[in-house]
């Protein structure tokens, strides 16, 4: 290969280990990367604001869709790397062979300027014979330093320029190899989430059929205690004599020394946010306890009712019913007349309480000191 076109070669070569500018592919991975941030916030904004199962459902579906975003992102920095170590790759071999090259041309100088001797250019320059040829023998002279130079100095620095991409290949292998690593384990986490999910929407079913069922028999036993209200009621067509209890409003005495356990009013389902009846008061009280009558009146029903234990309903002056379920036992028969403070039974560990005028039931607390 003649000088010119040796030095030419070296050019292009050098010319094209220029790093290309970063493309299509790193503006991918930066996209990718600044929805993985926004769904990072998304998930701490439902992790503060969601409670319960379904809350849960909720943070692993946010959850699943940013470890997506992090499997993307760990395959597109993989697909990356491993184009730039393909380039690389390209690059080490194209320098390797033009290593070679010039260690072949190098070596093939260095035999020629053995056979010159110790003093090869300066043995060559005494060689000219005629002062006419001195001029163009200089020049020669000259070139041929100048090239034997060059020569060695492009082997120098190919061979430096070819460890330094072998490093920066050993270095990209490593990362592929990071990013490979990283995949799996954001693969990982991907079914471990899914499969989470699934559990999580399976025990939700599970729990939407409970309470379901639950809810349907409380609103089967309210039903069947409203309907046992609405036969007493209109059994009882005639008002009692004497005061109407609404007279004391607000003043009357509580039916057993208790603890109010759930109010008046639909109970609203902490989780699933669903509404069951409930018209009365459930009070916690103490094993045995006493059980009064809160008003003087008359005993309509004494007997165990379903769902309820043992059941007594009074009606009051004013049309006013009170209702005592739950007891342990009874000291009170059909057809009694109460005075106010008698003992109709004694409790169990809990008592359920309703009032209702005219059959329509109110809130309990309202009556009670």
């Amino acid at each position: 290969m003649k000088p010119a076109l040796a030095l030419a070669a070296v050019a292009l070569i050098f010319s094209s280990l220029v790093v290309a500018q970063p493309g299509d592919r790193e503006t991918e991975l930066e996209a990718i990367r600044d929805q993985i941030a926004r769904l990072q916030g998304r998930l701490n904004r439902v992790r503060r604001q969601s409670a319960g199962l379904k809350g849960e459902i909720e943070q692993t579906a946010v959850a699943i869709e940013l470890q997506e975003k992090r499997v993307d992102e760990a395959q597109t920095a993989r697909t990356l790397a491993e184009e730039s170590l393909a380039g690389l790759q390209q690059q080490v071999a194209e320098l390797e062979i033009r290593l070679e090259e010039l260690r072949h041309h190098l070596k093939q100088r260095l035999a020629d300027l053995y056979r010159l001797g110790r003093q090869g250019y300066l043995r060559l320059f005494l060689s000219i014979r005629s002062q006419e040829d001195l001029l163009s023998g200089i020049r020669q002279v000259r070139f041929l330093a100048i090239r034997d130079r060059d020569l060695l100095d492009h082997y120098v620095d190919t061979r430096a320029r070819l460890e330094l991409e072998r490093r920066e290949l050993e270095e990209r292998q490593r990362e592929v190899e990071q990013w490979l690593l990283a995949e799996g384990q954001r693969l990982d986490q991907l079914h471990r989430l899914r499969r989470r999910q699934a559990a999580l929407l399976t025990q939700l079913v599970k729990e939407q059929e409970s309470l379901a069922t639950q809810t349907a028999r409380l609103e089967d036993k309210e039903r069947k205690l409203a309907s046992l209200l609405d036969f007493l009621y209109g059994r009882s067509t005639e008002s009692l004599s004497g005061t109407p209890m609404q007279n004391f409003l607000g003043v009357l005495d509580w039916p057993v020394d208790g603890t109010v356990v759930t109010a008046f009013g639909p109970r609203l389902d902490p989780r699933y946010k669903t509404q069951t009846p409930h018209n009365g008061l459930e009070l916690s009280t103490g094993v045995g306890s006493p059980v009064r009558a809160i008003y003087p009146g008359e005993v309509l029903f004494a007997a165990p009712f379903q769902g309820y234990g043992w059941t007594v309903v009074m009606h009051h002056s004013g049309r006013v019913f009170t209702l005592y379920a739950g007891l342990r036992d009874l000291e009170a028969a059909r057809g009694d007349v109460l005075s106010l403070g008698h003992v109709i039974g004694r409790s169990a560990d809990s008592l359920y309480f309703e009032i209702r005028v005219e059959n329509r039931p109110v809130d309990p607390a309202e009556w009670l000191r």
